[in-house]
């Protein structure tokens, strides 16, 4: 890419005497020319527009490309559009020329033409902070500004928060909307490379989030996107913003933009075309289930419907609770997560009822578990309910539920690599499971036992406050800071007590 680069101070044009003094580094060191790349800015046209006649005055051959790049501005002003983030591809694609010995001032007319076939626009959420300066303009928490630059200054309009993908419409429609002076003409049917570009503050996560929707967008417009360019390319210090080119290609630039360079912050991306490639996968469908044969499958199912609806409200109900508790020892989502996979088995009850048979049953909601309901919580749960299944396929009677029990926390501590007394939800569990022993003795209440095991395990929920914890992520913190009792312990707890009141409330 570049032989030799000039920093000045921040934001500010480098001096004339810096620059001068790179201009004969790189003759001495036996090059036929040099070519400037310069950003549209006064203060840079000025400073090596000075150093380039002085150059030139002592013989040496230099050329200058002024590049601006800037989609802002809808009435052009006198100065010109200003260069941005475009700038970047004009160093690959001139330093590729120049690696492929093509002369200094065919390089210049070439990337002065490919400069005007390209556009950029930022969008951020606040200013940068300048060292020693105040922010250059203030947002609301509601607002972003739009058609920055890169030295912290203000953009050309603001508009409200919205979504990432209403954002990036947004952005393309005012980068390539015919009605305004700084457009880039992007038909539908043009091939393009997709810059993504980090303005300084936000993380790869978020810059991803853009990128996706850039390229759904732009696919979605029927154009082609031969390259997508994510990263950190040309900062405006810690701006928490992006910045979008889109710089029109052909094959003979696309190799330009492909060639190999050593320029480390270069990103190795695929030379393949992001549109047509398969980028994402349909999820594998789950095993089909056996026929119900269950004679009684109507009444149980009932049974179940309302076991489960009642437990799904009185977790969404602890949502908050949950919350609190775990922002002691956690990352505050317990209730979150409980949530999300209460709305998942509501929302799979509404397809139609559920299977009768309980290895069935419990099949699928250690499958709808696992995929909606997500974190420790949910691998836990879906390892319980898997291996809980297992003994129900042969019978249904109160030893093999025992039996279910067993199994259940017996994958739970093998996996999980929780005991009871380490302040988890697995101490709720097994204070239920030891209880539930009883139903394999002959003649066994059912609701008695029951009722004992809910009461068993409340108490163990309410005993892991005063637990060290021994697994998970609440053991990590300070034992003097964990003073309530742990979120998963009462989130199982409260399930086993939904159930219980649901089968008084039907005589079971």
């Amino acid at each position: 890419m570049l032989t030799g680069v000039i920093a000045g101070a921040v934001f500010t044009s480098p001096a004339v005497g810096s620059i001068l003094a790179a201009i004969r580094a790189v003759a001495q060191a036996g090059t036929v020319g040099t070519l400037l790349i310069v950003k549209n800015y006064t203060g840079d046209r000025l400073n090596f527009g000075l150093a380039r006649e002085q150059a030139r005055a002592e013989g040496i051959p230099v050329e200058m490309v002024v590049v601006g790049d800037d989609s802002a501005f809808t009435v052009l002003k006198k100065a010109g559009r200003r260069g941005l983030c475009g700038t970047v591809l004009i160093h690959k694609v001139a330093g590729a020329l120049a690696e492929a010995g093509v002369g200094l001032e065919e390089i210049t007319d070439r990337v002065s033409v490919i400069a005007k076939a390209m556009g950029t626009l930022g969008v951020s959420l606040s200013s940068c902070s300048v060292p020693g300066s105040k922010p250059t303009f203030e947002l609301s928490a509601d607002e972003v500004e739009l058609g920055l630059g890169i030295h912290g200054e203000a953009g050309v309009r603001r508009i409200k928060m919205a979504t990432a993908d209403e954002i990036v419409a947004l952005m393309l429609d005012h980068m390539t909307s015919s009605s305004n002076a700084s457009h880039v003409p992007v038909p539908p049917g043009s091939s393009v490379v997709l810059m993504v570009n980090n303005l300084g503050g936000l993380s790869f996560l978020e810059l991803g989030i853009i990128a996706d929707a850039a390229v759904c967008s732009l696919e979605g417009r029927g154009v082609k996107i031969a390259r997508a360019l994510v990263g950190t390319f040309m900062s405006a210090l810690e701006m928490p913003g992006v910045s979008l080119t889109l710089l029109l290609v052909d094959e003979p630039l696309l190799k330009l933009i492909d060639a190999e360079t050593t320029a480390s912050a270069w990103p190795n991306v695929a030379k393949v075309w992001v549109t047509g490639r398969k980028r994402s996968r349909a999820a594998p469908t789950e095993p089909l289930a056996a026929p119900d044969s269950t004679t009684a499958a109507g009444e149980a199912s009932k049974q179940m419907v309302l076991v489960l609806e009642w437990v799904c409200t009185t977790l969404l109900g602890l949502e908050e609770h949950l919350n609190a508790l775990d922002r002691a020892a956690g990352d505050g989502d317990c209730g979150t997560t409980h949530s999300r996979a209460a709305r998942a088995i509501q929302g799979w009850l509404k397809e139609g009822p559920p299977p009768a048979s309980p290895a069935q049953l419990l099949s699928k909601l250690s499958f709808l578990l696992l995929e909606k309901m997500g974190g420790s919580s949910g691998a836990l749960y879906g390892l319980f309910l898997t291996a809980a299944a297992q003994p129900l396929k042969a019978k249904t009677d109160l030893p093999a539920w025992s039996a279910a029990m067993d199994a259940g926390l017996e994958a739970m501590q093998k996996y999980g690599k929780a005991a009871p007394g380490d302040r988890t939800m697995l101490d709720s569990l097994w204070a239920a499971g030891q209880e539930l022993q009883a139903w394999k003795s002959p003649g066994a209440n059912m609701l008695q036992i029951l009722t004992k095991a809910v009461k068993s395990a409340e108490a163990a929920a309410e005993a892991t406050k005063n637990m060290e914890a021994g697994a998970g992520r609440a053991s990590y913190i300070s034992s003097a800071r964990l003073d309530q009792p742990d979120p998963g312990a009462v989130a199982a707890a409260a399930i086993l007590r939904a159930i219980l009141e649901v089968l008084q409330s039907q005589g079971a």
